[in-house]
Protein backbone atom coordinates (compact mmCIF):
# COMPACT_ATOMS: atom_id res chain seq x y z
CA UNK A 1 0.00 0.00 0.00
CA UNK A 2 1.49 3.34 -1.05
CA UNK A 3 0.03 6.02 1.16
CA UNK A 4 3.18 7.94 0.33
CA UNK A 5 1.83 11.47 0.28
CA UNK A 6 -0.31 11.31 3.41
CA UNK A 7 2.19 9.16 5.29
CA UNK A 8 5.15 11.39 4.44
CA UNK A 9 3.29 14.47 5.63
CA UNK A 10 2.31 12.87 8.90
CA UNK A 11 5.81 11.47 9.39
CA UNK A 12 7.26 14.90 8.83
CA UNK A 13 4.98 16.35 11.48
CA UNK A 14 5.96 13.63 13.94
CA UNK A 15 9.66 14.24 13.26
CA UNK A 16 9.30 17.93 13.94
CA UNK A 17 7.54 17.29 17.23
CA UNK A 18 10.21 14.78 18.32
CA UNK A 19 13.06 17.09 17.35
CA UNK A 20 11.59 19.94 19.39
CA UNK A 21 11.20 17.75 22.46
CA UNK A 22 14.67 16.22 22.17
CA UNK A 23 16.98 19.02 21.20
CA UNK A 24 15.15 22.32 21.09
CA UNK A 25 17.06 23.19 17.89
CA UNK A 26 13.96 24.69 16.34
CA UNK A 27 12.10 27.35 18.24
CA UNK A 28 8.69 26.42 19.60
CA UNK A 29 6.98 29.03 17.47
CA UNK A 30 8.68 27.93 14.22
CA UNK A 31 8.06 24.26 14.95
CA UNK A 32 4.39 24.91 15.68
CA UNK A 33 4.05 26.76 12.39
CA UNK A 34 5.68 23.91 10.48
CA UNK A 35 3.53 21.29 12.15
CA UNK A 36 0.41 23.35 11.46
CA UNK A 37 1.43 23.65 7.81
CA UNK A 38 2.00 19.91 7.40
CA UNK A 39 -1.22 19.23 9.24
CA UNK A 40 -3.10 21.48 6.85
CA UNK A 41 -1.50 19.73 3.87
CA UNK A 42 -2.50 16.33 5.25
CA UNK A 43 -6.07 17.53 5.81
CA UNK A 44 -6.25 19.02 2.32
CA UNK A 45 -4.88 15.82 0.78
CA UNK A 46 -7.46 13.69 2.57
CA UNK A 47 -10.27 16.10 1.67
CA UNK A 48 -9.32 15.77 -2.00
CA UNK A 49 -9.21 11.99 -1.70
CA UNK A 50 -12.72 11.88 -0.25
CA UNK A 51 -13.96 14.14 -3.06
CA UNK A 52 -12.63 11.69 -5.64
CA UNK A 53 -13.95 8.65 -3.80
CA UNK A 54 -17.37 10.35 -3.53
CA UNK A 55 -17.80 9.77 -7.27
CA UNK A 56 -18.09 6.00 -6.67
CA UNK A 57 -21.62 4.65 -6.35
CA UNK A 58 -24.80 3.80 -8.30
CA UNK A 59 -26.27 6.44 -10.58
CA UNK A 60 -28.93 7.50 -13.03
CA UNK A 61 -26.90 9.29 -15.70
CA UNK A 62 -27.77 11.80 -18.41
CA UNK A 63 -25.36 12.91 -21.14
CA UNK A 64 -26.38 16.29 -22.56
CA UNK A 65 -24.41 18.06 -25.31
CA UNK A 66 -25.33 21.14 -27.30
CA UNK A 67 -23.33 23.17 -29.80
CA UNK A 68 -23.47 26.87 -29.04
CA UNK A 69 -21.07 29.03 -31.11
CA UNK A 70 -19.86 28.41 -34.70
CA UNK A 71 -16.42 29.69 -35.75
CA UNK A 72 -16.33 28.72 -39.43
CA UNK A 73 -18.43 30.58 -41.98
CA UNK A 74 -21.38 28.55 -43.19
CA UNK A 75 -21.28 26.04 -40.36
CA UNK A 76 -24.73 25.11 -39.04
CA UNK A 77 -25.09 24.07 -35.41
CA UNK A 78 -25.94 20.40 -35.06
CA UNK A 79 -28.89 19.10 -33.08
CA UNK A 80 -28.58 18.65 -29.34
CA UNK A 81 -27.54 15.15 -28.30
CA UNK A 82 -29.21 13.81 -25.17
CA UNK A 83 -28.85 10.25 -23.90
CA UNK A 84 -28.53 8.40 -20.64
CA UNK A 85 -28.81 5.23 -18.66
CA UNK A 86 -27.78 3.70 -15.39
CA UNK A 87 -24.17 3.45 -14.32
CA UNK A 88 -22.18 1.98 -11.48
CA UNK A 89 -18.80 3.45 -10.55
CA UNK A 90 -16.47 1.18 -8.62
CA UNK A 91 -13.10 1.76 -6.93
CA UNK A 92 -10.60 -0.43 -8.78
CA UNK A 93 -7.60 0.69 -6.76
CA UNK A 94 -6.85 3.05 -3.88
CA UNK A 95 -3.25 3.29 -2.71
CA UNK A 96 -3.54 6.67 -1.04
CA UNK A 97 -2.01 8.97 -3.64
CA UNK A 98 -3.53 6.98 -6.54
CA UNK A 99 -7.23 6.20 -7.06
CA UNK A 100 -8.78 4.39 -10.02
CA UNK A 101 -12.54 4.44 -10.72
CA UNK A 102 -14.21 2.15 -13.27
CA UNK A 103 -17.55 3.11 -14.87
CA UNK A 104 -19.95 0.36 -16.00
CA UNK A 105 -23.17 1.16 -17.85
CA UNK A 106 -26.37 -0.81 -17.31
CA UNK A 107 -28.83 -0.04 -20.12
CA UNK A 108 -31.73 -1.58 -22.00
CA UNK A 109 -35.01 -3.06 -20.72
CA UNK A 110 -35.34 -3.84 -17.02
CA UNK A 111 -36.06 -7.52 -17.69
CA UNK A 112 -33.04 -7.91 -19.97
CA UNK A 113 -30.40 -5.31 -19.08
CA UNK A 114 -27.23 -4.88 -21.12
CA UNK A 115 -23.92 -4.28 -19.35
CA UNK A 116 -21.31 -2.14 -21.09
CA UNK A 117 -17.84 -1.56 -19.70
CA UNK A 118 -17.50 2.22 -19.95
CA UNK A 119 -14.70 4.69 -19.23
CA UNK A 120 -12.15 4.72 -16.42
CA UNK A 121 -10.66 7.65 -14.53
CA UNK A 122 -7.31 7.43 -12.76
CA UNK A 123 -6.28 10.09 -10.24
CA UNK A 124 -2.70 10.68 -9.05
CA UNK A 125 -1.55 13.17 -6.43
CA UNK A 126 1.27 15.57 -7.33
CA UNK A 127 2.24 13.69 -10.52
CA UNK A 128 5.66 14.21 -12.04
CA UNK A 129 4.19 13.73 -15.52
CA UNK A 130 0.84 13.29 -17.25
CA UNK A 131 -0.17 11.40 -20.39
CA UNK A 132 -1.81 13.79 -22.89
CA UNK A 133 -3.50 13.37 -26.26
CA UNK A 134 -1.64 14.95 -29.20
CA UNK A 135 -4.11 14.23 -32.02
CA UNK A 136 -4.53 11.41 -34.51
CA UNK A 137 -4.82 8.62 -31.92
CA UNK A 138 -1.44 9.42 -30.35
CA UNK A 139 -0.31 10.35 -26.83
CA UNK A 140 2.83 11.60 -25.14
CA UNK A 141 4.14 12.11 -21.63
CA UNK A 142 4.34 15.71 -20.49
CA UNK A 143 6.42 16.69 -17.47
CA UNK A 144 4.58 18.61 -14.75
CA UNK A 145 6.71 21.41 -13.22
CA UNK A 146 7.06 21.27 -9.44
CA UNK A 147 5.12 24.51 -9.02
CA UNK A 148 2.16 23.13 -10.96
CA UNK A 149 1.97 19.76 -9.26
CA UNK A 150 2.13 20.95 -5.65
CA UNK A 151 -1.24 20.09 -4.12
CA UNK A 152 -2.64 19.08 -7.54
CA UNK A 153 -4.09 15.87 -8.94
CA UNK A 154 -3.85 14.48 -12.45
CA UNK A 155 -6.84 12.79 -13.98
CA UNK A 156 -6.19 10.36 -16.84
CA UNK A 157 -9.25 9.03 -18.66
CA UNK A 158 -9.28 5.68 -20.46
CA UNK A 159 -11.56 4.20 -23.10
CA UNK A 160 -13.71 1.06 -22.96
CA UNK A 161 -10.68 -1.06 -23.91
CA UNK A 162 -8.44 0.74 -21.37
CA UNK A 163 -6.55 2.57 -24.11
CA UNK A 164 -5.86 6.17 -23.05
CA UNK A 165 -8.10 9.07 -24.01
CA UNK A 166 -6.79 12.22 -22.32
CA UNK A 167 -5.10 13.58 -19.22
CA UNK A 168 -4.84 16.87 -17.33
CA UNK A 169 -3.64 18.31 -14.04
CA UNK A 170 -5.59 20.58 -11.71
CA UNK A 171 -6.43 21.32 -8.09
CA UNK A 172 -9.55 20.54 -6.13
CA UNK A 173 -11.12 23.75 -4.81
CA UNK A 174 -13.85 24.32 -2.24
CA UNK A 175 -14.93 27.93 -2.67
CA UNK A 176 -18.55 28.89 -1.97
CA UNK A 177 -19.27 25.42 -0.64
CA UNK A 178 -18.55 23.80 -4.03
CA UNK A 179 -16.10 20.89 -4.28
CA UNK A 180 -14.77 20.86 -7.82
CA UNK A 181 -11.70 20.02 -9.89
CA UNK A 182 -10.94 22.13 -12.96
CA UNK A 183 -7.77 21.77 -15.06
CA UNK A 184 -6.63 23.92 -17.99
CA UNK A 185 -7.94 23.01 -21.44
CA UNK A 186 -6.37 19.89 -22.99
CA UNK A 187 -6.92 17.99 -26.23
CA UNK A 188 -8.94 14.80 -26.34
CA UNK A 189 -10.15 12.43 -29.09
CA UNK A 190 -13.59 12.76 -30.62
CA UNK A 191 -16.39 11.27 -28.54
CA UNK A 192 -17.96 8.22 -30.11
CA UNK A 193 -21.22 10.12 -30.67
CA UNK A 194 -19.33 12.24 -33.23
CA UNK A 195 -16.60 9.83 -34.35
CA UNK A 196 -19.25 7.48 -35.77
CA UNK A 197 -21.52 10.12 -37.33
CA UNK A 198 -19.34 12.92 -38.75
CA UNK A 199 -15.88 13.63 -40.11
CA UNK A 200 -15.52 17.41 -40.18
CA UNK A 201 -13.15 17.83 -37.23
CA UNK A 202 -10.24 15.98 -35.62
CA UNK A 203 -9.95 16.70 -31.89
CA UNK A 204 -11.61 18.43 -28.95
CA UNK A 205 -9.91 21.16 -26.91
CA UNK A 206 -11.77 20.66 -23.65
CA UNK A 207 -12.10 22.24 -20.23
CA UNK A 208 -13.13 19.33 -18.05
CA UNK A 209 -14.73 20.08 -14.65
CA UNK A 210 -15.83 17.57 -12.01
CA UNK A 211 -18.20 18.97 -9.37
CA UNK A 212 -19.84 17.26 -6.40
CA UNK A 213 -23.55 17.89 -5.83
CA UNK A 214 -25.95 17.00 -2.97
CA UNK A 215 -27.25 13.96 -4.90
CA UNK A 216 -24.12 12.93 -6.80
CA UNK A 217 -21.82 14.80 -9.15
CA UNK A 218 -21.61 16.38 -12.58
CA UNK A 219 -19.00 16.28 -15.31
CA UNK A 220 -19.12 19.64 -17.08
CA UNK A 221 -17.32 20.23 -20.37
CA UNK A 222 -16.60 23.27 -22.51
CA UNK A 223 -15.47 21.76 -25.81
CA UNK A 224 -13.96 23.47 -28.84
CA UNK A 225 -14.07 21.10 -31.83
CA UNK A 226 -10.80 21.49 -33.73
CA UNK A 227 -9.84 21.07 -37.37
CA UNK A 228 -6.17 20.05 -37.43
CA UNK A 229 -5.34 20.24 -41.13
CA UNK A 230 -2.89 23.14 -41.05
CA UNK A 231 -2.98 25.42 -38.03
CA UNK A 232 -5.63 24.31 -35.48
CA UNK A 233 -8.98 25.97 -36.23
CA UNK A 234 -12.00 25.83 -33.93
CA UNK A 235 -15.05 24.69 -35.86
CA UNK A 236 -17.67 25.14 -33.14
CA UNK A 237 -18.00 25.32 -29.38
CA UNK A 238 -20.06 22.80 -27.44
CA UNK A 239 -21.29 22.67 -23.86
CA UNK A 240 -21.67 19.27 -22.22
CA UNK A 241 -23.17 18.31 -18.87
CA UNK A 242 -23.03 14.69 -17.74
CA UNK A 243 -25.16 14.39 -14.60
CA UNK A 244 -24.74 11.54 -12.12
CA UNK A 245 -27.68 11.31 -9.68
CA UNK A 246 -27.50 8.66 -6.98
CA UNK A 247 -29.99 5.93 -7.71
CA UNK A 248 -30.00 2.20 -7.05
CA UNK A 249 -33.41 1.59 -8.60
CA UNK A 250 -32.04 -0.63 -11.36
CA UNK A 251 -30.31 -3.99 -11.61
CA UNK A 252 -27.08 -3.00 -9.90
CA UNK A 253 -26.22 -6.64 -9.31
CA UNK A 254 -25.88 -7.41 -13.02
CA UNK A 255 -23.23 -4.71 -13.37
CA UNK A 256 -21.35 -5.94 -10.32
CA UNK A 257 -21.60 -9.52 -11.57
CA UNK A 258 -20.00 -8.54 -14.87
CA UNK A 259 -17.14 -6.81 -13.06
CA UNK A 260 -16.61 -9.70 -10.63
CA UNK A 261 -16.36 -12.13 -13.55
CA UNK A 262 -14.04 -10.01 -15.68
CA UNK A 263 -12.01 -7.78 -13.34
CA UNK A 264 -8.95 -10.05 -13.45
CA UNK A 265 -9.05 -10.06 -17.24
CA UNK A 266 -9.27 -6.28 -17.35
CA UNK A 267 -6.45 -6.03 -14.81
CA UNK A 268 -4.30 -7.91 -17.34
CA UNK A 269 -5.39 -5.52 -20.10
CA UNK A 270 -4.56 -2.50 -17.93
CA UNK A 271 -1.19 -4.04 -17.15
CA UNK A 272 -0.34 -4.27 -20.85
CA UNK A 273 -1.30 -0.66 -21.48
CA UNK A 274 0.74 0.28 -18.41
CA UNK A 275 3.78 -1.45 -19.90
CA UNK A 276 3.32 0.47 -23.14
CA UNK A 277 3.06 3.74 -21.24
CA UNK A 278 6.24 2.88 -19.31
CA UNK A 279 8.16 1.87 -22.45
CA UNK A 280 7.43 4.80 -24.73
CA UNK A 281 7.58 8.57 -24.24
CA UNK A 282 5.17 8.81 -27.20
CA UNK A 283 3.02 6.18 -28.87
CA UNK A 284 0.12 5.89 -31.28
CA UNK A 285 -2.64 3.49 -32.22
CA UNK A 286 -2.18 2.71 -35.90
CA UNK A 287 -5.92 2.88 -36.66
CA UNK A 288 -7.16 6.18 -38.04
CA UNK A 289 -10.45 7.34 -36.53
CA UNK A 290 -12.70 4.99 -34.57
CA UNK A 291 -10.64 2.18 -33.01
CA UNK A 292 -13.31 -0.55 -33.13
CA UNK A 293 -10.83 -3.05 -34.64
CA UNK A 294 -8.97 -2.76 -31.34
CA UNK A 295 -11.75 -2.52 -28.78
CA UNK A 296 -14.19 -5.04 -30.27
CA UNK A 297 -11.81 -8.04 -29.86
CA UNK A 298 -10.93 -6.98 -26.30
CA UNK A 299 -14.59 -6.62 -25.33
CA UNK A 300 -15.39 -9.96 -26.98
CA UNK A 301 -12.66 -11.68 -24.97
CA UNK A 302 -14.15 -10.22 -21.79
CA UNK A 303 -17.53 -11.62 -22.82
CA UNK A 304 -16.02 -15.06 -23.30
CA UNK A 305 -14.41 -14.91 -19.86
CA UNK A 306 -17.70 -13.84 -18.29
CA UNK A 307 -19.54 -16.70 -20.00
CA UNK A 308 -16.97 -19.23 -18.83
CA UNK A 309 -15.91 -19.98 -22.41
CA UNK A 310 -12.31 -18.82 -21.88
CA UNK A 311 -9.96 -18.90 -18.94
CA UNK A 312 -8.60 -15.56 -17.84
CA UNK A 313 -4.94 -16.33 -18.55
CA UNK A 314 -5.46 -17.27 -22.21
CA UNK A 315 -7.79 -14.33 -22.76
CA UNK A 316 -5.24 -11.90 -21.31
CA UNK A 317 -2.49 -13.42 -23.47
CA UNK A 318 -4.58 -12.91 -26.60
CA UNK A 319 -5.53 -9.40 -25.50
CA UNK A 320 -1.87 -8.47 -25.09
CA UNK A 321 -1.18 -9.63 -28.64
CA UNK A 322 -4.13 -7.67 -30.02
CA UNK A 323 -3.05 -4.48 -28.24
CA UNK A 324 0.56 -4.72 -29.38
CA UNK A 325 -0.54 -5.30 -32.97
CA UNK A 326 -2.12 -1.82 -33.06
CA UNK A 327 0.45 0.21 -31.07
CA UNK A 328 3.59 1.88 -32.39
CA UNK A 329 6.19 4.24 -30.89
CA UNK A 330 6.69 5.66 -34.39
CA UNK A 331 4.21 8.50 -34.04
CA UNK A 332 5.20 10.36 -37.22
CA UNK A 333 3.69 13.65 -38.34
CA UNK A 334 0.20 14.67 -37.23
CA UNK A 335 -1.04 15.00 -40.82
CA UNK A 336 -0.25 11.36 -41.46
CA UNK A 337 -2.26 10.20 -38.43
CA UNK A 338 -5.49 12.08 -39.16
CA UNK A 339 -8.39 10.15 -40.62
CA UNK A 340 -9.50 11.22 -44.12
CA UNK A 341 -12.31 13.75 -44.26
CA UNK A 342 -15.00 13.78 -46.92
CA UNK A 343 -17.25 16.48 -45.51
CA UNK A 344 -16.29 20.16 -45.87
CA UNK A 345 -15.94 21.89 -42.52
CA UNK A 346 -19.01 24.05 -43.12
CA UNK A 347 -21.46 21.51 -44.49
CA UNK A 348 -23.11 18.18 -43.94
CA UNK A 349 -25.14 16.75 -41.12
CA UNK A 350 -23.67 15.60 -37.81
Amino acid sequence: MRYSASFSVLACAAFLLTSCAAGGAVSGQAASAQVASTGQEAASFERDRQSILAMAGDYKVTFDFIETVPFVEGYELKDRKLSGGNEIVRVVEDTGDFISLQHILVVGPEDDPIVVKHWRQDWRYEPQRVLVFIGGNAWEWRDVPAGERAGAWSQTVYQVDDAPRYGAVGEWTYEDGIAEWTPPAEWRPLPRRDMTTRDDYHAVDAVNRHTLTPDGWVHEQTNSKLILTGEPQALVREIGVNTYRRNSGFDVAVGDAYWAATEDYWAGVRDEWGKIEAEYPRFAITIKGETEDLYNPLLSLAGEVQAGERDTASAVAEARTVIRSFVTPDVGALAGRLRPTTTPAGGGEG
